[in-house]
């Protein structure tokens, strides 16, 4: 299917002509007519499946046909919810690339910069605001926004809104905004705490669902470190020698924990950034363009700060910490092998993280391969700690990274980098 087949207005047929977009995902194919057709959508699918275009395309198409059969106020029309500012601004860019032959003018807000610049804007009109929900209810507080004539309501990561504690915000949102209209709801996982907000706020939706619930993408080679917590650094460093590994996101639990890998990492003369919820918006922003640029090969993030981050073609993910909700990890590792590219996720164990590694077992119904032939092997539990495992019911942990769990690799060489053409050829559809 191309997307000249799903009924597309020439003006955006146009736009992703020149974005080089051929071929929609499937998420797109299957969310693009439903949202056509002005139907409330339930939407599920795992992060990199391209659903920023697919709710934004025909947003961008509905607005415009409506501008020209009727004369429109200046107001807000449309209101898209999402829990980070990095997310707001991927899809405030995607709505610019998307819809430039439209004239439609679109606005992102979010908080910790100054408000002003946002106010300016929206005193000159905007059709699409793109908001993260603490910065939207401040300035409606404050009569900057009124959200009267909202036709379009777009929730995005609505399960990571869940995790981040705004459900009350968009709960407070949605009660504002009038009760007809046309309700987008979309999310990575569907938890019951999700699927009820979604009851409560949706209307005879369709639903599509593209991957199973928490699943991890098949293009994504994935392989788990067991490794003394202690050694975590020099394992990082030792992976990071190989030269065909050119970009990496790094995941860390805890903010200090990531700007301490960044130290080590520049200490080794390897560039290296962090992002995060203490950093400015500015000094993310720049971080960011540094990484997406090449100019910094390594990127280190918390879970909060990297959802949103859609960097091409990067190859690998790191996780220097296993995180303790297994769907955290599904997102991680959802950074590569975005829209059938290929990429590499490798994860480090300690000892304390092993009850981590089941759950992620058993979430993705695999169990991920274990690499043995590095030079920090986790060592022999001593004979107290061996009893205490065998009495949790778990096999003991033995050195060298212990039974392998779902293979390995055989030959003692294994290559970190990712040689296989990760690109594709061409770029055959909208990424998320």
């Amino acid at each position: 299917m191309l997307f000249e087949d799903l009924k597309l207005i020439d003006p955006i047929l146009k736009a992703l002509k020149t974005e080089g977009y051929v071929q929609p995902t499937p998420i797109q194919q299957q969310a693009i007519p439903i949202v056509l057709q002005r139907k409330d959508l339930l939407g599920c699918a795992q992060t990199g499946t391209g659903k920023t275009a697919a709710f934004s395309i025909p947003l961008l198409q509905l607005l415009y046909q409506d501008r020209t059969q009727h004369k429109e106020q200046k107001t807000i029309k449309a209101l898209i919810l999402t829990p980070t500012r990095e997310l707001a601004i991927q899809i405030d860019e995607s709505l610019a690339a998307y819809g430039r032959h439209t004239g439609l003018k679109h606005l992102v807000i979010f908080g910790g910069v100054s408000q002003n610049p946002q106010t300016d804007a929206l005193k000159r009109g905007v059709d699409i605001l793109v908001a993260t929900p603490g910065r939207l209810l401040d300035l409606v507080n404050q009569r900057f926004i009124s959200l009267d004539h909202i036709k379009f309501l777009i929730l995005d990561e609505a399960d990571r809104m869940l995790d981040m504690g705004f459900v009350h915000d968009v709960k407070k949102i949605i009660a504002k905004v009038p009760s007809r209209r046309q309700t987008l709801f979309f999310s990575a996982t569907m938890p019951k705490e999700i699927q009820q907000l979604a009851d409560t706020i949706l209307h005879k939706p369709e639903k599509v669902e593209v991957t199973p619930v928490s699943s991890t993408a098949d293009t994504i080679e994935q392989e788990i470190f067991f490794v003394e917590k202690g050694d975590k650094r020099a394992l990082l460093n030792h992976i990071l020698q190989d030269k065909a590994i050119q970009s990496v996101l790094v995941f860390t639990r805890t903010k200090h924990g990531a700007d301490k890998v960044v130290k080590d990492l520049v200490r080794a003369n390897i560039t290296a950034e962090a992002i995060h919820g203490n950093k400015s918006q500015n000094a993310r922003q720049r971080a960011l363009s540094n990484f997406k640029a090449g100019t910094t090969r390594v990127l280190v993030a918390t879970d909060i700060a990297a959802r949103g981050i859609d960097v091409e073609a990067l190859t690998h993910v790191i996780n220097y910490e296993l995180p303790n909700v297994p769907e955290t990890y599904v997102h991680r590792i959802g950074r590569t092998g975005r829209a059938g590219a290929s990429g590499i996720a490798l994860s480090f164990c300690d000892h304390e993280e092993k009850e981590f590694l089941k759950d992620i077992h058993k979430l993705i119904a695999k169990n991920i391969p274990v690499n043995e032939e590095h030079p920090y092997p986790m060592k022999q539990l001593s004979t107290v700690e061996r009893i205490r495992e065998e009495m949790k019911g778990k096999p003991a942990q033995q050195g060298g990274g212990g039974n392998r769990q779902g293979g390995g690799h055989r030959n003692g060489k294994r290559r970190f980098g990712n040689n296989r053409n990760s690109s594709g050829k061409g770029k055959p559809a909208a990424k998320n």
